[in-house]
């Protein structure tokens, strides 16, 4: 697979109300993930796996930056367009 290719996650227009339970439903999994990870690296190794703690950091940090919008969105009554896109390719 030399050239990339391209998948539709999400695309579309959402209320504040759905678009927190999309986005915080993607979030949180990619954070339960990561902290599965960190668990079975600690199981293995006896230490944390730095790059799994710094990915939850981010997506937290990324979450409550989201539910700032959510909630300023939802605050003037405004819906939200909201497109995510998944790209593979090999390395």
């Amino acid at each position: 697979m030399n050239n990339p290719k391209n998948f539709t996650l999400i695309a579309g227009e959402f209320s504040p109300k759905d678009s927190r339970e999309i986005l915080f439903s993607v979030f949180k999994s990619k954070i339960r993930f990561h902290r599965m990870k960190n668990f079975s690296f600690q199981e293995r190794f006896g230490k944390d796996d730095g790059h799994s703690l710094q990915r939850i950091t981010q997506l937290q940090n990324t979450l409550e930056e989201i539910s700032r919008i959510l909630e300023s969105a939802e605050n003037i009554g405004k819906t939200l367009e909201i497109k995510s896109e998944i790209k593979i390719s090999f390395l």
